[in-house]
């Protein structure tokens, strides 16, 4: 007898789907889809993966579906919520601190991570952790590095680093990637914006260093972070730290606004607490490492870049 063989169309579909860089689909899960979350995962859509993104909200999950994402309803504070999870290639935690929630800043980043990683299923690949350079505290305007001891005075940024120290601990954590952001900005997120733009005082402190990351290519770094070797830490950030004064300043210019006055704010704000920790942040090992290039190699090209999109 002659042996029977699958059709064309048959033997296609047992292919596995191919990616438009010519690789084999992936299936990435994002914890935590808000501003740099939502920009990594078009950027893993368009590549041809299947992503998934894990959300407490109805609302959200629908909002996910239409942008093409598979939506997981659990919440990371509820182990018994992290069930049939997908098995990922690459799993992004960049959750961010809901206010709305009734879980703490250090509960939510701390236990919340280590519950993902109980939960994920056998197979699961990469790690990748979005911490903050909130962990180095004040430094007084000194220069940092991945080997600078870590301080944090907030508690963000103890968070941050407790939950660092939990993913090294876990077996997860062998060749976990972790990534210590700027402060990120971008279409949408332009700090004190309004402010300037309507002429009013700015209750922050005009001395001190920012260092800033645009979103799109703190995006680009987490994509490239996944063939990186790890364990590894990198701190992600333009590398050219800006005087506050001297930020506002040039947006004041690009936005044609009167230019910026302070004045002593409130010292019960958040804003005065971030502002006290004045640090300048190295990317030179992302740089040598990674090889990233810059889209928006400082805070100059960032923001014209947003005024001129509009």
């Amino acid at each position: 007898m002659t042996e029977s063989r699958p059709s064309i169309q048959s033997r296609m579909t047992l292919q596995a789907p191919v990616t438009q860089q010519g690789g084999l689909a992936q299936k990435k899960l994002i914890v935590g889809c808000g501003y740099l979350g939502r920009r990594v995962a078009a950027r893993w859509q368009k590549a041809g993966h299947e992503v998934y993104a894990i959300t407490r909200s109805g609302e959200h999950a629908a909002e996910f579906t239409q942008r093409g994402l598979r939506p997981v309803v659990a919440d990371v504070m509820r182990l018994e919520t992290l069930v049939d999870l997908p098995v990922a290639t690459t799993v992004l935690y960049a959750v961010g601190h809901d206010r709305t929630a009734n879980y703490g800043i250090e509960e939510l980043y701390f236990r919340g991570l280590v519950n993902l990683l109980n939960a994920l299923p056998a197979g699961t690949g990469r790690v990748i952790y979005v911490s903050s350079t909130g962990v180095y505290g004040d430094r007084a305007g000194e220069w940092v590095d991945e080997n600078s001891p870590c301080f944090p005075d907030r508690p963000g940024g103890r968070a941050c680093l407790a939950a660092e120290e939990a993913l090294r601990d876990h077996p997860r954590g062998a060749d976990a990637i972790i990534l210590r952001t700027a402060g990120l900005y971008g279409p949408g997120r332009i700090p004190r914006k309004e402010s300037l733009t309507q002429g009013r005082v700015i209750p922050a402190p005009a001395a001190g260093w920012l260092n800033l990351i645009h979103v799109d290519d703190a995006a680009a770094v987490v994509l490239i972070a996944e063939s990186a070797r790890g364990p590894r830490l990198y701190l992600v950030s333009d590398g050219i730290p800006v005087a506050r004064r001297d930020y506002y300043v040039e947006m004041a210019r690009l936005f044609g606004a009167a230019a910026p006055r302070f004045i002593s704010p409130d010292v019960t704000q958040p804003s005065v607490a971030r502002a006290a920790s004045d640090k300048r942040i190295s990317n030179a090992r992302m740089l040598a490492e990674l090889g990233v290039q810059l889209r928006y190699p400082s805070y100059r090209e960032g923001l014209a870049a947003i005024v001129a999109a509009g």
